[in-house]
């Protein structure tokens, strides 16, 4: 199947949304309560069995603040389909999808761990990389880059993280990445 074939069954499908192009790839504008059943047609009836990935954009400034996107793979077609649908602020809540693809369980936890977006009817949503009661969502474009202090110890870094002259920070210098990495070359001592 090509994208222009791909193109003619998703509109046949769903006339009424949105739909874009751009380099090759297909994607559709979804809104909010529709998301799930979109999501079981593209699998039952277009037939993609492989949801790739699971994400959210901050569109800070804009109303709806947040977007949901889902990469959807087709093994046997050998196609790719992205479905995107906006949330607003003042309901961070989506259907889940993990009862239609197992995979989506971890990507909505991330999800909902860095961006705050709850999915409705998730199985086991809690946080997957900060520790539970955290109050932020790093992933918000308002979250500092330098992160924020922690009272918390035996946490990483009980102040602000350091953003230069760590172990893992290269040095520009004309060498290759060999020279550059700074645990290659022993202390001054």
């Amino acid at each position: 199947m090509t994208s222009a074939d791909l193109a003619q069954k998703v509109k046949a499908r769903f006339p009424q949304l949105p739909q874009t192009e751009f380099r090759d790839e297909i994607s559709l504008s979804v809104p909010l309560g529709e998301i799930e059943a979109t999501c079981k047609a593209c699998r039952d009836e277009l037939g993609f069995n492989f949801l790739v990935d699971v994400s959210s954009v901050d569109h800070m400034g804009e109303e709806p603040r947040f977007e949901v996107v889902y990469e959807l793979y087709s093994l046997t077609d050998n196609i790719h389909l992205r479905l995107k649908t906006k949330v607003s602020e003042d309901n961070l809540e989506v259907h889940t999808v993990s009862h239609l693809w197992e995979t989506a369980d971890w990507h909505e936890r991330e999800i909902f761990d860095m961006m705050g977006i709850r999915f409705a009817n998730h199985p086991d949503l809690r946080r997957i990389l900060m520790w539970d009661g955290y109050p932020f969502f790093p992933l918000r474009k308002d979250f500092p880059l330098e992160g924020k202090p922690s009272d918390l110890p035996e946490v990483a870094f009980s102040d602000r993280a350091p953003l230069a002259g760590g172990p893992f920070v290269t040095s520009p210098n004309p060498g290759g990445t060999k020279d550059r990495e700074p645990r290659a070359h022993p202390p001054d001592i």
